[in-house]
């Protein structure tokens, strides 16, 4: 958590929670593919995403993401996320991650390292 994350009224701002998020996916995107991931002209899309604040996050601190994911479809997958903070939950959250085509911006399906990834977890 950063200074800067911090609003006028002593919290950090709702849209840090999504960021928190957002380098959650990246991460775990970046340890399948690396920037592989990308190199078809295919890469993921956020449809839709949602958060629920249960505790005002406040600087200083760390904010642990614990992400998972459901079972994926043709072209997409939900992921679900818990945000900490010295163990204590302050949000939870959702995001629909949907495969592209970058040319056209279409559906595509899942890349293959995807669907065995979750599929080995859920195994």
């Amino acid at each position: 958590m950063r200074w800067a994350d911090m609003d006028m009224l002593g919290h950090v701002n709702n849209v840090a929670y999504f960021r928190f998020m957002e380098q959650a996916r990246i991460e775990w995107l970046d340890a399948l593919a690396g920037s592989g991931a990308f190199r078809a002209g295919e890469g993921p899309v956020i449809v839709n995403a949602s958060c629920n604040f249960r505790v005002p996050l406040v600087y200083p601190g760390v904010v642990d993401v614990k992400m998972w994911l459901g079972e994926p479809g043709r072209t997409s997958v939900g992921s679900f996320y818990e945000l900490t903070k010295d163990g204590r939950v302050h949000a939870d959250g959702a995001a629909k991650i949907v495969w592209i085509d970058i040319t056209t911006g279409r559906p595509a399906p899942l890349p293959d390292f995807i669907v065995a990834s979750l599929r080995a977890a859920a195994g």
